[in-house]
C-alpha cells in the first residue's frame, strides 16, 4: 500500500480540529487493510460551512476530509436514527465534551467516509453507482465501530475506546445538574 499523506490546513475563527493525523492512523492501523487500501490522503480543513458538513470524500474518491468545528459544539443534529449521543460520551441537549466529539469524528464520521470509498459495484461505468451511498456508508461505520469497540483497545487516550462506566457516570450528574444561573427546587427548598 501507498503511504498516506496528512494535510492540515488553518482554521478561522473559533474553529478547531478535534482530530490528529496520530489519532486517524490509530483507527486505520485498527481495521483490515483492505478497507482503506483505496485512501491515499486525509486531510484537516476548514470548509465545514457551520456545522453542516464534518466530512467528505473527494471526486476521484481516494482523499477524505475531515472539516474543523465550533468550539462550543452538539452534534446530536449529526446522528443518524439508530444512534444516540451517549454511544460516543454524550448527552443530548447540551454541548458535547470534547471527548465525544473527538470519538463521534474518528469512530463516525472518519468510518463514514471510509464506507464511501467501499466499491459496491465493480463493473459499474459511474462513480456514483460504482461506490456506496449514504446508508451502505453509515452502515459500515456502524458495523466497524461496533467490532472495534467489541474488545478493549490498550492505548493511554480514552478516545479509542467506548465511553467507560465513569464517564457516563459523570455525564449523568452534569445532564441532570441544575444549569447555571437555575435555581435547583426541591420540596424543602423551593426555588
Amino acid at each position: 500500500m501507498r503511504p498516506i499523506t496528512f494535510v492540515s490546513h488553518p482554521t478561522r475563527g473559533r474553529r478547531r480540529h478535534y482530530v490528529e493525523e496520530e489519532d486517524v492512523r490509530i483507527v486505520l492501523d485498527r481495521l483490515p487493510g483492505g478497507l482503506w487500501e483505496r485512501l491515499r490522503g486525509v486531510r484537516f480543513n476548514d470548509r465545514g460551512r457551520g456545522r453542516r458538513c464534518l466530512g467528505y470524500v473527494s471526486r476521484g474518491r481516494d482523499e477524505i476530509s475531515l472539516c474543523a468545528l465550533p468550539e462550543r459544539v452538539s452534534l446530536a443534529a449529526a446522528l443518524f436514527r439508530n444512534q444516540c449521543p451517549g454511544e460516543f460520551g454524550a448527552s443530548r441537549g447540551r454541548r458535547w465534551p470534547e471527548l465525544a466529539v473527538r470519538r463521534f469524528m474518528l469512530y463516525d464520521v472518519l468510518l463514514h467516509e471510509l464506507g464511501h470509498l467501499q466499491v459496491i459495484v465493480p463493473k459499474a461505468r459511474s462513480s456514483r453507482r460504482k461506490f456506496a451511498h449514504e446508508a451502505f456508508a453509515q452502515r459500515f461505520a456502524d458495523r466497524w465501530r461496533r467490532e472495534l469497540w467489541s474488545r478493549a483497545f490498550d492505548h493511554p487516550d480514552p478516545v479509542h475506546n467506548p465511553p467507560s462506566a465513569e464517564e457516563m457516570r459523570a455525564l449523568c450528574v452534569a445532564t441532570y445538574a441544575p444549569r447555571s444561573g437555575v435555581a435547583a427546587s426541591s420540596p424543602g427548598n423551593p426555588a
